[in-house]
Formats: structure tokens, sequence, C-alpha cells
């Protein structure tokens, strides 16, 4: 299958600029995963900011309702 990262770029919404996974979603969660973490794209604008991808920050914000 080919990358769509010109496609992924646009609908990105990680704020970290320095990335270099923008698009390139398989190679974004899989690096997000082993850290335990979600990528940037799961959370709110908000969140995002936070910069803290954990699970368990993800869990807050489901149970807050704000995912």
């Amino acid at each position: 299958m080919e990358c769509q990262r010109e496609k992924n770029i646009e609908m990105c919404t990680c704020t970290y600029d320095a990335c270099n996974k923008t698009g390139l979603c398989c190679q974004c969660i899989q690096y997000h995963l082993r850290s335990r973490q979600l990528p940037g794209c799961c959370f709110s604008k908000d969140a995002e900011k936070t910069y803290d991808r954990s699970f368990e920050h993800f869990a807050r914000l489901v149970n807050e309702g704000k995912v």
C-alpha cells in the first residue's frame, strides 16, 4: 500500500513542529504505541497542546466526556 502523506498532512492535528512523522500515520502510531501513548490526532486541540499523549490522559478525557 502506498502512503498518502500529502493527504494525511491535511488532516494531521499534531502541533509538534519538529516531528518527522507528520503525515506518516503508520510510523506515528507505531512510535506512540511503543511509548504507551496515542498520537495527537486522538485528542482534542486543547488536550493535544499539552503533549501528554499517555493512555491515562486519554482515559481521563474519556471519563470527563471530552473525547
